[in-house]
């Protein structure tokens, strides 16, 4: 299964002026760019707004085919009844892309003359509903041990919960239902079925579709309450022949959200690199990513931002709304607890992962922590004052600017795998700082 991928446009905004002492120099900075699903040929998306025991799991689908041959199957954990699902919007999915996006930002060094001159006045400036609906009672499959728990449409699908026996039985009827699944599906659907969990089945009513305005297929959106916090991924890799990224945006009204059964490591972040990589920052973003992973042993989650969805700095787009957030799934908010101070505050965690069939033998799991550490990935340019800086601060200036051009270099090297030489030939830097010694012993 895959989900939906929207292309954002790039929004530009200065964030926040700093004076600094004349040794660190001063510089504006202003967001530039950011890496969204967009990078990714094979990204899935997927929103979950968890508090406590209750849960609303948001699917987008990115099917690319005859809509007529679209359909998913999902195990989830209960039997779900037609008011506890919806279609959603396609937009909201974006904007949380666009908010919690791995950003690049983009600095410009003061006249370091002009700094001398001002030294002592440093400051900082803060800168649902449903369509027609056909229930039936649970009904059996035959002999093949399969009961249609419910059945129903929403907006463009119809949606069958199904529970099963055994998993030849389940894989069967899937087949002769017209429902295409992956050969070597069988095991996994029997792991599922040990758990006493239940299959979301959907495929598109054309009819219905034809009636909606845009005629492109709307999230999925689920709720139900259990103590099962996970996402099922196996069953997207019993067909994959390559990694699948998949994009996990968690909202919670306490704080940070991990993976429980494997690592979460924080994506590198905070790097200075060349000013170049403005005009290449996918390339380098995708490259610095397959460069982490592999060095973390290819079965992590990588945490991209931690962060309060009222305010972020720097801003890679405006938050969120409250009734985005509401449409995300954001239950809680105007809602009364016994157990919260505030009822109005929501956490974003993105996680990215990265995932196959051989790294990661069990599906997700989540636990919920009162973490509320603000965290985002960013990578910084800098760029070089133009002007001439006739004065001692700006000779130093000059001196020290060619040791944190090949700093730069080093750094993006390191991230990326990238050849040093290929690095400063596209930073038009021409070699690298000579040794000290190679200055005086000529």
């Amino acid at each position: 299964m895959k989900l939906l991928r929207t292309l954002i446009g790039v929004v530009t905004a200065c964030l926040i002026v700093f004076c600094f002492t004349p040794a660190a120099l001063a510089f504006c900075g202003f967001y530039v760019a950011k890496a969204d699903t967009k990078l990714y040929n094979q990204a899935s998306q997927v929103v979950i707004a968890r508090d406590g025991n209750r849960t609303i799991l948001t699917m987008a689908n990115d099917f690319k085919g005859n809509v007529k041959d679209f359909a998913i199957v999902v195990p989830v954990p209960v039997v779900l009844k037609k008011e506890q699902v919806k279609v959603g919007d396609p937009k909201v999915i974006a904007h949380l892309d666009a908010f919690s996006a791995p950003r690049l930002v983009e600095y410009f060094d003061a006249d370091p003359c002009a700094i001398m001159q001002r030294r002592g006045e440093d400051r900082v400036m803060s800168a649902p509903s449903s369509q027609s609906v056909n229930e039936s009672k649970p009904r059996r499959g035959g002999n093949l041990g399969v009961t249609i728990e419910a059945k129903f449409t929403v907006g463009e699908y119809d949606i069958l919960i199904l529970s099963a026996k055994e998993s030849g039985g389940l894989e069967t009827w899937l087949n002769q239902s017209g429902y295409k699944i992956p050969s070597g599906a069988k095991q996994i659907l029997q792991s599922y079925i040990r758990q006493n969990m239940k299959f979301f089945v959907a495929k598109v009513n054309l009819a219905a579709l034809k009636k909606t305005e845009t005629q492109q297929l709307r999230p999925l959106l689920m709720a139900f309450e259990s103590p099962k916090f996970m996402l099922p991924i196996r069953l997207g890799m019993v067909n994959a022949n390559t990694d699948q990224d998949l994009l996990v945006y968690i909202l919670s009204p306490k704080g940070q959200v991990e993976v429980s059964n494997y690592r979460t490591v924080k994506v590198p972040s905070g790097d200075q690199i060349p000013v170049y990589v403005k005009n290449e920052f996918g390339g380098f973003y995708k490259s610095m990513f397959q460069t982490a992973y592999t060095k973390e042993g290819r079965n992590i989650a990588f945490l991209e931002y931690a962060w309060d969805i009222s305010n972020c700095d720097p801003c890679s787009a405006e938050p969120l709304s409250p009734e985005e957030l509401k449409q995300a799934g954001a239950f809680w908010l105007n809602q009364s607890s016994p157990n919260r101070s505030s009822s109005n505050s929501t956490f974003i965690t993105r996680l990215h992962v990265r995932y196959t069939r051989n790294k990661f033998p069990e599906d997700l799991m989540f636990k919920e922590t009162p973490n509320r550490e603000q965290f985002q990935g960013r990578y910084v340019l800098r760029h070089a004052f133009a002007g001439e800086a006739k004065c001692e601060a700006g000779n130093q200036y000059r001196k020290s600017l060619v040791q944190r051009q090949e700093k730069e270099v080093q750094t993006l090297a390191k991230l990326t795998g990238w050849n040093t030489q290929e690095i400063r030939k596209k930073a038009n830097i021409t070699q690298a700082p000579k040794p000290f010694w190679e200055t005086i012993w000529r």
